[in-house]
């Protein structure tokens, strides 16, 4: 295979010292994470009993999913504290303990921010209820008239992410119908107004707050919402493939946003060696890269990748355009496969045997690429979507909202399994589980798979070592190698060759000599559904 084309990175001279810029972040979703106390949901405890684990599997920093006080509505994402742990996971204490024995451990530690909304039980919103209209209380929100006669129809044609109006009515203090207040999620998400400096001012106490604890840094929830549009106009959702991530939705992307993440970007500066990654679902490469530039996000996360079939082309250009996104402004790439609202990657990959094997492959792809990368929970172990959870089990306000025709996200967020032969595999001191964990995942759990040398769990283990430890995995650029067809192959500068081959018959390899291979060799050549290492 010769050089064919260079890709170039991101990553600004200099950036090297800042250790997020190649670090593997951990993702946890703490109620499924592991349980310490028995009540079957996962907390702050049972992440600091696993430390040690985490520390075997060699990530460089966790990033928790909400733990700020909250009714739960959405897990977590609907805080009524942002300076306060929920009592579902913890408290403050155990929170301090937590971060000391991570970074004890040389692990980071960085947690979610929801600055969009708050919890309709936030005391903000409670007030803005029992003040009148027009008053500073509703201010801090997005209070509107209705339309129509007696203002009985929503201000304007916004839907909600989770299905309905995104708009809802409130009785005033008088009984009488009132105004309509906007929730770009659940009702239970009232969204914050952004134009009054109130709530900057608040957010940014709440950066401080957490940043003299000790946190390393913040996953900013919906980075490219907050700011809305001049006079919140109708829309024509005909023109939207989808209600959600397009780049002409007036819901998110407005320039206004820019300002916020400044403001944030000031007060992480106060805090030496701190950084944020924002949740930005932005898919043209400039308006990307804008979220990133020097006085704004540290980090942004660049879905392409996790929305990529399986298939060379697809997945070269997923790379290709991560990277040219972040070029521009000197910004570092990142890279996952999975979260808390993506299918994982087993399931999307095709289920069963080929899904498992082209997940393996593609650790290895994302493992090889210059920047940060995001591993979301139990994706080292290879579970798969759960998709025939009982209805009664199901949890995601998506559910509901969609009047049971959606199933939501919850597939993908059933707790881990550690140990033993049945459920709930070590999760807790208890016989149950917040979701229902599969029996087929015996062979799955923790226990089985650091004993196999051939497993998931492995494969993660020595790559993340190798990543950290050798020489080639250097540079911030990648030199594009030809390739068979349903084939791709680039280069590291510091000499690392990652092939895959996304094919169904076995390919020759590059030259080189062979470092890590997800599947063992087919008479000398790679596997199908498989991808290798080489220096």
């Amino acid at each position: 295979m010769s050089s064919v084309e260079r890709t170039p990175g991101g990553v600004d001279p200099g950036a090297g010292d800042r250790w997020w810029t190649n670090a593997v972040f951990y993702q946890i979703y703490p109620r499924s994470f592991s349980d310490s106390n028995g009540d079957g949901v996962g907390d702050l405890g049972g992440v600091r009993e696993r430390l040690g684990y985490l520390e075997l599997l060699g990530i460089d920093a966790i990033w928790l999913s909400p733990v700020m006080r909250s009714p739960m509505a959405d897990h977590g994402y609907d805080v009524s504290d942002p300076r306060d742990i929920d009592p579902l996971f913890g408290d403050l204490e155990a929170m301090d303990a937590l971060i000391a024995e991570a970074h004890a451990r040389h692990i980071r530690v960085t947690m979610d921010l929801v600055p969009n909304h708050t919890s309709d039980q936030h005391p903000w919103f409670a007030a803005a209820l029992a003040a009148a209209p027009g008053s500073p209380e509703r201010n801090r929100y997005i209070f509107r008239d209705g339309r129509g006669p007696d203002g009985a129809e929503p201000p304007n044609n916004w839907p909600s992410i989770f299905g309905g109006p995104a708009w809802t009515r409130v009785t005033e203090a008088d009984g009488t119908p009132g105004q309509w207040y906007l929730h770009i999620f659940a009702r239970e998400q009232p969204d914050l107004n952004w134009d009054n400096p109130d709530v900057a001012e608040d957010l940014h106490t709440t950066l401080r707050f957490w940043l003299d604890r000790g946190i390393d840094g913040f996953r900013i929830d919906v980075a490219h919402g907050m700011a809305k549009p001049e006079g919140l106009p109708d829309h024509d959702w005909a023109l939207n493939e989808l209600m959600r991530n397009d780049d002409n939705d007036p819901r998110f992307n407005n320039p206004g946003v820019h300002e916020i993440h400044r403001g944030i970007r000031k007060v992480m500066n106060e805090y030496p060696d701190t950084m944020s990654v924002g949740e930005i679902w932005v898919r043209d490469n400039e308006r990307f890269g804008e979220y990133i530039r020097p006085d704004e996000l540290h980090l942004g996360f660049n879905f392409r990748l996790a929305e990529a079939e399986f298939g060379a082309e697809s997945v070269r250009a997923a790379i290709e355009h991560s990277l040219a996104a972040v070029a521009a402004v000197g910004g570092t790439p990142t890279w996952t496969l999975s979260n808390h609202d993506v299918e994982r990657e087993v399931t999307r990959y095709g289920n069963g045997p080929v899904g498992w094997a082209r997940a393996r492959a593609m650790a290895l792809v994302e493992l090889a690429l210059p920047g940060a990368v995001f591993v979301y929970n139990g994706a080292e172990l290879g579970l798969p979507n759960v998709d025939d959870l009982p209805d009664e089990a199901l949890q995601d306000p998506v559910w509901e909202r969609s009047g049971h025709t959606e199933r939501g996200r919850d597939g993908c967020r059933v707790p881990l399994p550690w140990e033993g032969a049945a459920p709930p595999f070590g999760f807790g001191p208890s016989d149950s589980s917040w979701l229902p964990i599969p029996p087929s995942w015996a062979g799955l759990t923790v226990e089985a798979q650091l004993e196999d040398v051939g497993s998931m769990l492995s494969l993660y283990r020595t790559a993340i070592e190798l990543r950290s430890q050798r020489p080639e995995f250097s540079g911030a650029e990648i030199d594009w190698y030809g390739s068979p067809p349903g084939c791709l192959a680039f280069r590291r500068r510091g000499g690392l060759i990652c092939a895959l081959n996304a094919t169904d018959a076995p390919i020759p390899l590059p030259p080189g000599a062979l470092l890590l291979a997800s599947a063992p060799l087919v008479d000398g050549a790679l596997a199908p559904n498989a991808a290798a290492w080489l220096v």
